[in-house]
């Protein structure tokens, strides 16, 4: 059996209490490895809610932080900066759309969202002011601000932050009949996840977005995914509505976008629709900043060579493989997931997803748990399939010895 968990007090004692962090301090990691103030190795099975896509301390991202650090980090907006226009450029055509705005968070990409959809609505549509709907799914997790709590259905993160901003209508998630029934002549947006991540990797119905694809289109609405946790090789794909040969009107990015080194998030689309901003409406003072950019530029570049996906598809259809058993064994209730992605519903004679958190700490393997009996599974892309086996090994342990 693994050592126990040393003693150590844990960094607390002036933070808000807004997190509940699993017992462990990290001070350094490389590629899929963390190690502990005390020297112990863990394997990250989380990878960051996939801002590490690419593991810890890759190289080719530390190089091009590196680079840009010794050369300019910030200038705002106020001024150009020669690596803005090629990070835009290369983003678009990754995405195969023609404008980018950049931001620093994934809710902050969202709210830009938000604003970019009602703006359109308003302007393009023709929709009467301030009378702009947007149409969201139960389960969903789109940050923590103000206006994205007041659309989620989790009362954890919503309670006691209101009066919230009107316009919002949830409907269930998965079901297409559902959505026409709430669009309206008001409707500018849908607004989705293609997988939901923090609900506990919750995978759509076959379908499901190429249904939602055709009714928005149908309706003159536009579908704008959230590709914060699912998008840049998660799931197998470059983006996750991939699957369902999906093109959303807009991409929201986040996350892996900023390689683990620094926040980068944007939302892509066309010139018909991030062309309704204009001077003076919408910004950022660290929104593309150089070293944003940098980073950023060398995860596309590493994207377009394709073999982050291909490892992710590989990989995680072992990691399914292997997940199937312990369901089989009665360990686990469901799984969930797509790529290197999933969510685990134990079995609850085993114990609550954090608990089952806590034991994995003591084999040294890092998870966390969501909605009391899911743990979530998303490591780096690059972890080696020997590791990974290591890892799943650990969890076996815990759950059916």
């Amino acid at each position: 059996m693994p050592n126990a968990r040393p003693a150590n007090p844990l960094p607390t004692g002036h933070s808000a209490h807004n997190y509940h962090p699993l017992p462990v301090v990290i001070a350094a990691a490389d590629g899929a490895w963390m190690t502990d103030i005390d020297g112990r190795r863990h394997l990250d099975m989380l990878a960051g809610y996939s801002a590490l896509n690419f593991g810890h301390g890759h190289p080719r991202l530390i190089a091009a932080a590196r680079d840009q650090l010794e050369r300019l980090t910030l200038t705002s907006r106020a001024f150009h900066h020669d690596r803005f226009g090629d990070f835009c450029e290369q983003l678009a055509e990754l995405c195969g759309m023609e404008m980018v705005l950049p931001m620093n968070t994934g809710a902050e990409a969202v709210e830009t969202a938000v604003k970019t959809a009602r703006k359109w609505g308003y302007r393009v549509k023709g929709v009467k002011p301030d009378k702009a709907r947007i149409v969201v799914a139960a389960g969903n997790f789109h940050g923590r601000t103000t206006t994205i709590v007041g659309f989620s259905t989790d009362e954890t993160a919503r309670a006691d932050h209101g009066p919230y901003a009107p316009g919002f209508d949830i409907v269930p998630y998965g079901d297409v009949a559902a959505l026409e029934a709430a669009l309206t002549d008001d409707t500018v947006a849908v607004l989705l996840e293609p997988i939901q991540g923090e609900a506990g990797v919750v995978v759509p119905p076959s379908g499901y977005l190429a249904g939602v694809r055709e009714l928005t289109r149908s309706r003159g609405v536009l579908f704008i995914c959230d590709e914060i946790q699912s998008g840049l090789g998660r799931t197998g794909r470059t983006f996750a509505c991939e699957h369902e040969a999906v093109v959303p009107d807009m991409f929201v990015l986040g996350k892996a976008l900023g390689g683990g080194v620094v926040p980068v998030s944007a939302v892509v689309s066309s010139a018909e629709i991030l062309g309704v901003h204009r001077p003076g409406e919408h910004g950022s003072t660290f929104g593309g900043n150089p070293l944003a950019c940098a980073v950023a530029l060398e995860v596309i570049a590493m994207l377009r060579t394709g073999e982050y996906q291909e490892r992710a598809a590989e990989l995680g259809e072992h990691l399914h493989r292997e997940l199937a058993s312990l369901t089989g064994a009665g360990a686990v209730q469901a799984v969930r997931g797509r790529g290197l992605w999933a969510g685990v519903d134990i079995a609850p004679v085993h114990g609550t997803g954090r608990e089952i958190s806590e034991r994995l700490l003591d084999r040294r393997v890092l998870v966390k748990d969501t909605h009391g009996s899911t743990i979530r599974l998303a490591p780096p892309l690059v972890i080696s399939k020997e590791d990974l086996d290591w890892g799943l090994e650990q969890l076996r342990s815990v759950l059916v010895g």
